[in-house]
């Protein structure tokens, strides 16, 4: 069941954003290879931490801006929310409600994952779009830290 082999910490890997017909498409504010955790506890709390590996060191106007349809913002290369999540076993869904957030806006906001593990990688897939409006679905692959 996936509620119980989502529990533990995972270090993500790859984090890649597809278009329908299936074209990788960049996404600058975290990018293909962060550096993340994500951890989910046995009694439904959940904590994620993302920071593109080569984010700069001073305040980037550039990146403030809007989340994307279910998903949260990055600030400056770095993004991070915690908070409680439920599993749906049946539909492998993850249903993540965000008690606190980097961006302050996020902080309530409810976010849907598809996830599956198999063996020691847990996959994600997020249905959102690119700051352009294009829908993408964006593939985490993450290897279990512990």
């Amino acid at each position: 069941m996936l509620s119980k082999l989502i529990v533990g910490t995972w270090e993500v890997v790859t984090r890649i954003d597809r278009t329908q017909d299936g074209a990788e498409v960049e996404e600058p504010s975290l990018g293909t290879d962060p550096i993340a955790l994500i951890m989910f506890d046995a009694s439904g709390r959940f904590a994620a931490q993302f920071m593109k590996r080569s984010a700069v060191a001073v305040w980037d106007t550039s990146a403030v801006g809007r989340a994307a349809p279910n998903n949260s913002r990055a600030i400056n290369g770095y993004d991070s929310y915690f908070g409680t999540y439920n599993v749906d076993d049946e539909k492998t869904l993850v249903t993540l409600t965000l008690t606190g957030a980097l961006a302050r806006e996020n902080v309530g906001m409810v976010l849907t994952r598809e996830m599956a593990v198999e063996g020691d990688q847990l996959v994600i897939r997020v249905p959102t779009a690119t700051s352009d409006g294009t829908p993408v679905v964006r593939t985490l692959t993450c290897k279990r830290a512990c």
